[in-house]
């Protein structure tokens, strides 16, 4: 580790990068989050005013938003470290927020969802209908998926298009319009709690994953099950999507990569000694952080484990990459970075090797088709066709 960052006075249950890159902010079970400079790895805010421990954490370039324990959300101002907004209404634990254009969305353990206004601490819709805690969140616009004829089947929902999807530990996932507050589909086919949600908005897709040991994939304008990836022997924790490959990280120990478009597994990464907490992939290389308190790095393609990273004494809850360097929280309170330049360079070469190879293999397939064709062309010609 090139810098342990100890200031936490309790496990650190989230990790944020702001969209610029610039700053880091964790969240921890001591009830307050810190703001960290990835320039220089120093400690650049506290924020403290919660009453119980910061179960999630979301950073802004300007603003940071903590949720908590006691069932409120907060914003900071990330120059002064002075709280700008409590966000009240939340009757339990909030587990998670999610930050989108103007709005604030949070999910919790008293079954609803809620949406506020980013600028004002006022609550615009609450959207209840679960059976059971809210998890997980994500968030789109009827835009980036309808067609306008179908946009014109919504009317009673011109006003705003924007869609907010949750998981549920009722083994639903269900989809809200913003607007109304009403409830536009109920995914039905987990038989255990979703953990984990991707969107890809542009393909029409949702993928959940769950404590039924399943991946399923969802049409998000028809609500039609599409796939179910299945080879897991345990709960599905986490999930990353790159170029149409999903990738899933479970309580079976083993991360698995598929392929969107057909379902098939194509690897498994193997040499965890316990659950699969977190994922982040990083040009070509799969990042992991697990509850045996190590992060690795897997060739993504080979599945070939590259590195160990050893140090904590904890769970890894939560990882980021930010100019070759790795980013780990922990529960044991610690923030560690590592310096894996030399990883991603060994993994730039092999895959310029690779292209290389595959290059040479294509124009030896390209002479070969050629040789094949005037050779066909020479019979034909002997035989009078």
């Amino acid at each position: 580790a090139v810098k342990v960052c100890t200031d936490h006075q309790g496990g650190i249950n989230w990790l944020s990068l702001s969209p610029d890159g610039q700053r880091l902010l964790t969240g921890s079970e001591d009830g307050t989050a810190r703001l960290w400079s990835t320039a220089d790895s120093q400690c650049r805010g506290h924020f403290q005013g919660h009453e119980s421990y910061i179960t999630f954490c979301h950073l802004e370039n300007e603003a940071a938003f903590t949720c908590s324990a006691d069932h409120t959300i907060r914003k900071w101002d990330v120059m002064t470290g002075q709280c700008l907004a409590i966000y009240r209404g939340h009757t339990s634990i909030v587990n998670r927020i999610l930050v989108a254009k103007d709005y604030l969305f949070s999910g919790s353990y008293d079954r609803t969802a809620r949406c506020w206004s980013v600028d004002k601490e006022k609550q615009i819709q609450e959207f209840r209908g679960h059976r059971n805690c809210v998890l997980t969140l994500a968030h789109y616009s009827s835009r980036d998926v309808l067609e306008e004829e179908e946009e014109e089947e919504e009317e009673e929902e011109k006003v705003s298009r924007d869609l907010l999807v949750t998981g549920s530990t009722d083994c639903t996932v269900k989809v809200w319009w913003v607007s109304s507050g009403r409830c536009y589909q109920t995914l039905l086919g987990h038989t255990g709690a979703v953990l984990c949600l991707i969107l890809d908005a542009p393909n029409r897709e949702l993928f959940s994953g769950s404590t039924d040991y399943t991946i399923r994939t969802w049409n998000i304008v028809t609500g039609e099950q599409l796939k179910v990836f299945k080879e897991h022997q345990g709960s599905v924790i986490c999930l990353e999507l790159v170029n149409r490959h999903l990738y899933s990280g479970s309580a079976d120990r083993t991360v698995k990569c598929w392929l969107v478009d057909t379902g098939e597994r194509i690897q498994t990464y193997k040499a965890h000694k316990h659950s699969v907490s977190t994922l982040k992939y990083h040009a070509g290389i799969l990042f992991t952080g697990s509850g045996d308190a190590c992060a690795r790095a897997f060739n993504s393609k080979s599945g070939v484990l590259q590195k160990i990273f050893r140090g904590h004494k904890f769970i890894i809850n939560c990882i980021q990459i930010h100019n070759e360097l790795l980013y780990t929280a922990s529960h044991d309170g610690t923030l560690r970075i590592w310096d894996i330049r030399a990883i991603c360079k060994r993994n730039k070469r092999r895959l310029k090797k690779e292209r290389s190879a595959q290059g040479r293999s294509s124009q030896k397939g390209s002479l070969s088709r050629l040789f094949n064709n005037k050779v066909g062309c020479m019979v034909q010609q002997e035989n009078g066709e």
